[in-house]
């Protein structure tokens, strides 16, 4: 089949911008010389099989994508993100937006070949109370995935990930996001958490991120900002979700009366529920069991750093695995996709080229990466 030139370089031409890179750059970063990817994004010359490969991996996008008419990528949905709040992303950030697509489309490949089957979860709002919505869709989820109605939630990245929503805990530069969801046209529901927020927003950011993908999932991609600058129904029916499903309203019921608690007693409820201060002092008014001046005295406080538990961070690893672990969690590289790629590799379903690309790395670290994470390679 013949390659049509003029499509391949406008996609290269529209990676490349979403990007804000410059030919320069990319020329710089592939070894590929700047005239002659000028022209290639031109449509005036056939780049090789090679050169292919090397913008495909630049760019964090199935080479076949460039080659073929019928491949598709999230450039509708990054556009609409990037139109409506461009000025939020900085170019770094654009570049991890990048990777997480690719991390997503990644996962699902490696679960399909593996025969991982998420479970079937839907909610069907009625009415238009979006608070209500989100309560409702928060107990139905949580009856899905096996909970009491007054269980805490402990990993809820996991539980996301078990109803097929691709969740990856990525740094951005802007402290302001606190996550995004986009509908990946190949890997589906996806949700980015920002890794530069407090381990305990990021997973109100996540229950947050669930919500759009439940009902949002039609309008292709959005951004969730830690303050939003206005009345948004749909960022507050988020929010109701993400609350009664972290903080169950009766498990709040039958606390005991909040309004008599003493300063150590709410950080010891919200490090019990795994939550920010301010979300439960939130939740404790919505619920109606304290009053106003309560509910801000609880919100002020703040639960010490190193006190909070990550499910993604062992408490076995020593200081040094830990400060490893943390920064590759950074990158999105969760316990699970990492599992995953490993076990896509010693299935044979992907090569140790492959694995190391997976995995954003060299094949000279993939060792090291085996052994903080458990796992051999062949011939090791």
């Amino acid at each position: 089949m013949s390659i049509d030139l003029k499509s391949l370089g406008s996609k290269l031409a529209k990676y490349r911008g979403q990007l804000k890179e410059s030919i320069a750059e990319v020329a710089s970063t592939t070894d590929i010389d700047a005239a002659r990817l000028a022209a290639i994004e031109a449509g005036h010359v056939e780049p090789s099989g090679d050169e292919v490969l090397i913008l495909a991996d630049h760019y964090r996008c199935d080479f076949k994508f460039f080659i073929s008419n019928e491949q598709v990528a999230p450039f509708e949905q990054t556009e609409t993100l990037y139109r409506a709040h461009g000025d939020d992303f900085t170019k770094e950030d654009r570049r991890s937006v990048q990777d997480f697509l690719y991390l997503c489309e990644t996962e699902a490949f490696l679960m399909q070949a593996l025969g991982h089957r998420p479970k079937n979860f839907a909610f069907v709002p009625t009415g238009t109370y979006y608070k209500g919505h989100g309560a409702d869709a928060a107990a139905q989820l949580r009856v899905a995935l096996g909970y009491a109605d007054h269980a805490v939630p402990r990993d809820i990245y996991t539980e996301f990930r078990s109803v097929g929503v691709h969740v990856f805990r990525r740094k951005l530069g802007n402290s302001n996001i606190s996550g995004l969801f986009i509908m990946h046209p190949v890997a589906g529901k996806c949700a980015l958490v920002n890794h530069s927020e407090d381990i305990y927003r990021q997973r109100f950011s996540a229950a947050h991120e669930m919500a759009h993908a439940i009902f949002d999932s039609a309008q292709g991609a959005s951004v969730s900002f830690e303050r939003p600058g206005h009345l948004d129904m749909l960022e507050v029916r988020a929010n109701r979700f993400a609350s009664c499903f972290l903080m169950p309203p009766t498990f709040l019921a039958k606390l005991p009366a909040p309004s008599t608690w003493s300063d150590v007693d709410a950080l010891r409820w919200a490090n019990d529920l795994r939550v920010s201060c301010d979300a439960l002092g939130i939740a404790l008014k919505e619920a109606k069991h304290i009053e106003e001046a309560a509910s801000e005295r609880i919100r002020r406080l703040r639960i010490p750093r190193e006190a909070k538990i990550d499910p993604e961070l062992s408490e076995g690893l020593n200081p040094t695995q830990r400060e490893r672990k943390a920064r590759l969690l950074e990158l999105g590289l969760s316990d699970f996709y990492v599992g995953l790629c490993f076990d896509a590799f010693s299935a044979g379903a992907i090569s140790v080229g492959r694995l190391a690309e997976a995995l954003l790395c060299s094949q000279g670290e993939l060792a090291e990466l085996a052994a903080l994470y458990g796992r051999k390679l062949h011939g090791n």
